[in-house]
C-alpha cells in the first residue's frame, strides 16, 4: 500500500497558487487559488502524525487537526469535512483570515525541525469550499424546538457563532446588530482579499433559513433598550465586539485627511457592495492619486496599506514604531503587502501633522528599541535629532481599538466592568454579574481574534443552554 502520510521528508510545503501581485494589486478578490484534489492530499499528507499535536493545542477551538489531515491523504473528504466542522462553527473563514502561522502552523513540529510547516489553513479552507460545492453542508435542523429564547447583541464572529449553537439546540435565537448586514467585522473590517463577503453572506443565509431571527439597524440603547430585551428573552448574550479607535494626539491631528482605519475599511467594503457611500464618493475615504501613510503594525494596518493600494494610491507606506520582528501583524500579511507595492518604514513613530485644512504630511521620529518591557518586547525610544516629515494626503490611523461605554450607553446599572472598559465575565461560562445576562468575544476580552471570538461564542452558547436546561428541569419537577 503506497504511504499516505508522512510525506515531509519527500515533499515540500507547498501552498495554493499566489495570483501575480500585479493582476491582484487590481481588485479585491482572494489572492490565493484553490488546490486540486490531489494537491490538497499530497499537501496533508505531510502532516507527521506526532505523538503531541501541538497545531490542535495551539489552536483556539482544539480543532482535531492531524485526524482530518489524514482523511483528507485517504482521499475521505466528506469525512474529513465533517470532522474539522465538529469543532469549528465556520472552518471556511479560519481557513481564510486565521493567522496560522502564530498559531496551527507556527507550531507544526515539522516545521520546527525545518522541514516547513503542514499547509493546515489551505487544506481546511479546500475541504469546506468543497462540502459547500458537493452538497455536504446541511442545513440546521435541531432534533425539537425549545420555548426559551436567547436574544444575542452583535452579529460579529462571536454571535453568529452562538446563535449557530444555540439554534442546533433548539433555542429560539434573536440576533440584534447595529449595521445593514450581519457579519461585524467579517463584513465590513475585512477586506475581500482575504475574505470574500459571498462567504460570509452564504453563512448567514444557512443561520436565516435555520430560523435565526436578524433583526438589522438595531442599535441597544437608541432603537431598542437593554432592559427591554432582557424582560423579553431568557437569556442575553452581548458580542458587540470593540470598534472605539484609538487616537492619536499632536499637532495637527484634526486636519482634513487624516481618517481612522475602521471608518476607511467599512467604506471600501460597503462599495464592494455596491452601497452609497457618500464619504468615499467625496475623495475623503478613497486613497485613489494620493501618497498614503498608515500608522499602525497590526492585521487592520495590513488590510489598510493592502485596500489603499487597490484603490489606486500613488504610494502607500506603513509606519511602525518597532522592527519586523517585533511586529504584532501576521507574517504572511506583510509579505504579500510588500510584494503589492507597499513600502515598510519600521522603527519610526508619528509625533503630528503638517498641513494647513488638508494633511499634507506625518511628522515622524526615528526610534530605536531599548530595555524590555514587561511582556518581554524591547521599548521603542526616539533617537536624538531624528525627527523627519513623511509627506502623504492620506493618514490612516490603524492604531487598534477600545470598548464603548455600554454601561452608560444602555442603562445596564450592574454590568461589571474591567478596569479596560471590557465587560467582565467567568472565563468558563462566560456569565456577567448581571442574571440571565453573557458575553462573549472582543467586548471581553478586547481586540482578539477571529477564531478566539467563535470559541468564545460557543462556549457561551453552551452555558447558556445549560443553565436553561436546568431551569426547564427544574420547572417540570
Amino acid at each position: 500500500m503506497v504511504q499516505k502520510m508522512l510525506k515531509f521528508v519527500s515533499l515540500e510545503r507547498e501552498m495554493p497558487a499566489k495570483r501575480a501581485a500585479e493582476a491582484r494589486a487590481g481588485d479585491f478578490g482572494e489572492i490565493y487559488r484553490d488546490y486540486a484534489r490531489k494537491k490538497a492530499a499530497d499537501q496533508a499528507g505531510r502532516c507527521s502524525q506526532c505523538g503531541v499535536p501541538f497545531c490542535q493545542s495551539h489552536c483556539p477551538l482544539h480543532n482535531n487537526i492531524p485526524d482530518w489531515l489524514k482523511l483528507t491523504a485517504e482521499g475521505r473528504l466528506r469525512e474529513a469535512y465533517q470532522l474539522s466542522q465538529a469543532t469549528n462553527t465556520f472552518p471556511e473563514i479560519c481557513g481564510r483570515i486565521c493567522p496560522q502561522d502564530r498559531l496551527c502552523e507556527g507550531n507544526c513540529v515539522i516545521e520546527q525541525s525545518g522541514h516547513g510547516t503542514v499547509t493546515i489553513g489551505a487544506v481546511e479552507k479546500y475541504l469546506t469550499d468543497l462540502a459547500f460545492e458537493e452538497g455536504w453542508v446541511e442545513p440546521i435542523r435541531p432534533l425539537a424546538e425549545r420555548p426559551e429564547s436567547v436574544a444575542i447583541i452583535g452579529a460579529g464572529p462571536a454571535g453568529l457563532a452562538a446563535a449557530d449553537r444555540l439554534r442546533r439546540i433548539g433555542f429560539q435565537v434573536t440576533i440584534h446588530d447595529r449595521h445593514d448586514r450581519a457579519g461585524g467585522l467579517l463584513t465590513y473590517g475585512i477586506p475581500g482579499f482575504k475574505l470574500e463577503k459571498d462567504v460570509v453572506m452564504r453563512r448567514n443565509a444557512q443561520l436565516e433559513e435555520a430560523g435565526v431571527q436578524f433583526v438589522h439597524n438595531s442599535e441597544v440603547g437608541t432603537t431598542i433598550s437593554f432592559a427591554e430585551l432582557r424582560d423579553s428573552h431568557d437569556a442575553v448574550l452581548i458580542a458587540t465586539g470593540v470598534y472605539i479607535s484609538r487616537d492619536l494626539a499632536g499637532p495637527g491631528s484634526g486636519l482634513k485627511g487624516i481618517v481612522q482605519a475602521i471608518d476607511y475599511l467599512t467604506a471600501s467594503n460597503r462599495k464592494g457592495f455596491g452601497d452609497s457611500v457618500p464619504e468615499f464618493d467625496s475623495g475623503e475615504l478613497d486613497a485613489i492619486g494620493k501618497r498614503v501613510v498608515v500608522i499602525g503594525g497590526g492585521d487592520t494596518a495590513m488590510d489598510c496599506v493592502r485596500t489603499a493600494v487597490r484603490q489606486g494610491a500613488v504610494s502607500v507606506k506603513c509606519l511602525y514604531r518597532r522592527d519586523r520582528e517585533n511586529m504584532p501583524g501576521s507574517r504572511q500579511e506583510v509579505n504579500n503587502a510588500e510584494e503589492e507595492g507597499v513600502e515598510f518604514v519600521w522603527l519610526t513613530a508619528p509625533k503630528g501633522f503638517t498641513g494647513d485644512a488638508t494633511v499634507t504630511g506625518v511628522k515622524a521620529a526615528r526610534m530605536r528599541l531599548g530595555l524590555p518591557d514587561v511582556t518581554g518586547r524591547q521599548t521603542p525610544e526616539p533617537a536624538p535629532g531624528s525627527d523627519y516629515t513623511e509627506p502623504c494626503e492620506l493618514a490612516i490611523k490603524a492604531l487598534g481599538f477600545e470598548p464603548e461605554e455600554i454601561v452608560r450607553l444602555w442603562d445596564a446599572e450592574g454590568l461589571e466592568l474591567t478596569r479596560w472598559g471590557t465587560v467582565k465575565a467567568d472565563f468558563r461560562s462566560h456569565a456577567t454579574s448581571l442574571p440571565g445576562v453573557y458575553a462573549a468575544g472582543d467586548i471581553v476580552r478586547g481586540a482578539s481574534l477571529v477564531v478566539w471570538a467563535i470559541r468564545d461564542g460557543c462556549e457561551a452558547a453552551d452555558a447558556i443552554a445549560e443553565r436553561l436546561n436546568s431551569a426547564a428541569k427544574v420547572a417540570a419537577e
